[in-house]
């Protein structure tokens, strides 16, 4: 009997103590003290992935160009229709593959992917990698985390972190406005 009312008495004791702090006692934290720390811990993550994909593109032997932003992009079959702009609706088909060759997602068993370019309605990496191509064009784009789903993933065949790699045709463009 006496054990429980001491563990029960230990802990009202612990809570009371707890409540009792005053704010100059509570540890303030400012975020400005990390950023730095921040901001190098994922210029070497991008690092790190961009030295992998390096290395894919050896093993494979694929020549690719590289964006800015760190797209990597092929057209390996070119069309003969028109050029993308940023407010038309794309229509691909596509497949996405992780980086070790799993099929994750394909327009095979989920039908064509119909967006409109520069509103945001797909992965950045994937906009912006439209936008090389005409109606008819066929390429390959491997698009780093930063630009695919990032630290979390897609909530569903995508993990947090995942290098994507897009095979895609556009078939069809339309003007929206």
């Amino acid at each position: 009997m006496k054990k429980p009312v001491l563990y029960i008495l230990a802990v009202v004791f612990s809570a009371l103590l707890a409540c009792n702090q005053t704010q100059d006692q509570k540890k303030k934290v400012d975020p400005a003290d990390y950023e730095e720390e921040l901001m190098e811990a994922n210029k070497r993550v991008v690092k790190t992935e961009a030295q992998h994909i390096e290395d894919f593109l050896i093993r494979y032997k694929w020549k690719m160009e590289e964006s800015g932003s760190g797209l990597r992009y092929m057209i390996y079959e070119e069309g003969e229709g028109p050029k993308t702009e940023k407010g038309q609706a794309a229509t691909i088909n596509y497949s996405i593959k992780s980086i070790t060759g799993d099929l994750v997602y394909s327009s095979e068993e989920l039908g064509p992917l119909i967006f409109i370019i520069g509103n945001g309605e797909v992965i950045s990496g994937l906009e912006e990698g439209i936008l090389y191509m005409n109606v008819g064009d066929k390429a390959k784009f491997i698009i780093p985390s930063h630009l695919a789903y990032g630290l979390v993933g897609d909530g569903n065949l995508i993990p947090a972190k995942s290098t994507l790699i897009y095979d895609v045709e556009l078939i069809n463009l339309k003007q929206t406005n």
